[in-house]
This record gives structure tokens, C-alpha cells and sequence, in this order.
């Protein structure tokens, strides 16, 4: 069995920190990577907010980023990636370009504006505190920065759905070779556990009769969206969602192979989510290296999909329940 725990900062070289807004329940998460780090992304859902993506490809020139930053408020909250440039340009972290230090920071975005104050979204000022919050401490999950207003299962729409948060996992795949991931879990689809391939937690019931797992708790949405209902429903499906998240390694590995492997942690969002990279969700996973062990790229890719997966489950068994929606926490009690 691999062992996990929540201390993805036991990578050297990173600090997470969280800017969390309880009222109107949202808020942004900021792994930097001050000494630079090494990395690839993987976009597969339909309707993602993403920013510096294109420089990651690996053809392109610039090698190393600063910092990723994670945030809710849809296509708003990436006004937060500023705070973070802000806050690095002011302690003098950046690609050189001669004439000034620009700091490099890809930022993926999550919808929840249909849960607290759509009016107030990560802002600049937001992403800047993050920052200042940063440590090398191990994150809080649960419903906190990027996660605070996360939510799963909207099949049924927001009133039958459950609420998620961001989590993360690590783990020593041999040699001090760190493999790690943090994940904010916003799907319109369940969370499965992998081990049993069950309904963890996602569309609550209504009791209307559908296949229920979870001591009757949830609808298994694959189910329901075979039904004539499930497929009216799914079709107008909130888009309030996606799935957004870093995995972190300290294996020195190439732009290229941190690319395979951020497509390589994907399976573990496949696996703990049902179903996955629709084009209801904008599902987007980036990768840094940052560090010199040495690694095959295949092993570090399986472990980060392994890591991925147990972050979603953390994500889920530790979030509170926020704006109306039930966490699992309360559900099951």
C-alpha cells in the first residue's frame, strides 16, 4: 500500500499559502517556487480559464516558473495571478529580460460564483496575501483558499450538490525521490472511492428512485445520465465547475517530461472522478520540477497519478460545510 501523507511542502523549494474569504466564500492558493521550477500542464476539460499557458509548451522558450497560482471566481479570479507577479517583482524574482525581472505565473481558475457573493471575486490584493501567507508548512485542506468554495455532484444543480475543497498528498517513491500533488475538486461529477469504486460523495439524492451508494446519500450521476432525466439534465448541467492542480516533484526532470507527466496525473483525476473532462468542466493539472534527484519520468508520471488521486479523496473527507451545501463530514454523521 503507498503511503501518503498531506506535506507537499516537505519538497524543498516550495511554499503554499491560502487567502480564504468565508463571507463570500471563495479565496486563491499560490505554490511559489522562488528559486524557479521546471514546468508542464495538462488541459483536458471544456471549459477552462487558464493564463501563461502557452508558454509551458515545451517548444517554447522560457524554462522556468515562479510560482502557480490556483484561485476561484471564474475567469475573475485569474486578476489574482497580478498579486502574485506584484509580491515577486518586489522581491526581485523573475526571467531576466535585461531591462527587468518578470515573474512567470500559469494560473487556473474554478468556477463558484453560484455559491456566496458572486460579486466578490479573488482579486490582486487577494493574491498578493496569499502569498504572505505562504509557508513551507503543510497546507490546510478542506475548504480553504482555492477550495473555499468548491463544490461537487451539480447534475441535479446546486441544490442537491455537496461540498469539496482542495487537498493535497506526498509521498517517497524511493532514492528521496518526493512525488506530491494539491488539487481543488470542483467537478459536475462524483467522487469515486478507487478502492471499492463507489459513490464517495457527489449528487445527493433526491430519492426519486435512481441507483444510490453511500448508505443512500447520492446518486451515482454515470446512472442517472442514462435515464431520459439524466440526459435533460446533463445537457443543461451547471457549468460551475472544474478540477485544478499542481503536482510537485523533486525529480530533475525536463519541460518536456514534466508535460508527460502532467498528462500522467490525469488518470488519477479519471479514477476518482465520475465522469471526468467534460466539457462541463475545464479540468487543468500543471507539474513542477524543482530539484536534482534523479528519476525515470514514467515511475515519477504513475505516482503523480496516484497522488492526484488521493489529494481529490483528502479534498472531499476534509471540507466543511459552507453557503447551504453539506460536506460528507455532516452527511455521514
Amino acid at each position: 500500500m503507498i503511503e501518503f501523507s498531506n506535506e507537499i511542502t516537505d519538497i524543498p523549494g516550495i511554499q503554499i499559502g491560502h487567502y480564504t474569504d468565508l463571507d463570500a466564500i471563495t479565496g486563491c492558493t499560490v505554490i511559489l517556487c522562488k528559486d524557479g521550477a521546471t514546468c508542464g500542464v495538462d488541459q483536458r476539460g471544456g471549459a477552462p480559464g487558464t493564463r501563461e499557458i502557452a508558454l509551458l509548451n515545451p517548444i517554447n522558450q522560457v524554462q522556468k516558473v515562479h510560482a502557480v497560482l490556483l484561485s476561484g471566481g471564474s475567469a475573475f479570479g485569474l486578476d489574482a495571478a497580478s498579486g502574485v507577479m506584484k509580491y515577486l517583482e518586489e522581491n526581485k524574482i523573475g526571467y531576466s529580460t535585461g531591462v527587468a525581472k518578470v515573474p512567470i505565473v500559469p494560473s487556473a481558475i474554478l468556477f463558484d460564483l453560484a455559491i456566496g457573493n458572486p460579486n466578490i471575486r479573488p482579486s490582486q490584493e487577494m493574491g498578493y496575501q496569499a502569498c504572505l501567507n505562504a509557508s513551507d508548512s503543510p497546507p490546510k485542506q478542506g475548504s480553504v483558499g482555492v477550495g473555499t468554495g468548491a463544490t461537487i455532484g451539480k447534475l441535479l444543480g446546486m441544490n442537491f450538490a455537496t461540498k469539496a475543497g482542495v487537498g493535497a498528498a506526498c509521498t517517497d517513491i524511493g532514492k528521496g525521490v518526493l512525488v506530491g500533488a494539491i488539487v481543488a475538486v470542483n467537478a459536475v461529477g462524483d467522487v469515486i472511492d478507487p478502492s471499492t469504486n463507489q459513490v464517495l460523495a457527489g449528487t445527493r439524492s433526491p430519492k426519486i428512485g435512481q441507483k444510490l451508494y453511500n448508505k443512500d446519500l447520492f446518486v451515482d450521476s454515470l446512472e442517472l445520465m442514462k435515464s431520459s432525466i439524466g440526459r435533460t439534465v446533463f445537457s443543461i448541467a451547471s457549468k460551475s465547475n472544474t478540477v485544478i492542480g499542481v503536482i510537485v516533484t523533486n525529480a530533475n526532470l525536463s519541460k518536456l517530461q514534466m508535460t508527460k507527466v502532467a498528462q500522467m496525473g490525469q488518470n488519477g483525476l479519471a479514477r476518482s472522478i465520475r465522469p471526468a473532462n467534460t466539457m462541463q468542466d475545464g479540468d487543468t493539472l500543471f507539474a513542477l520540477s524543482i530539484g536534482k534527484k534523479k528519476a525515470d519520468v514514467n515511475i515519477v508520471g504513475a505516482f503523480a497519478a496516484q497522488a492526484v488521486q488521493q489529494a481529490i479523496i483528502n479534498a472531499v473527507r476534509t471540507a466543511t460545510t459552507l453557503g447551504g451545501i453539506p460536506a460528507l463530514s455532516d452527511l455521514s454523521n
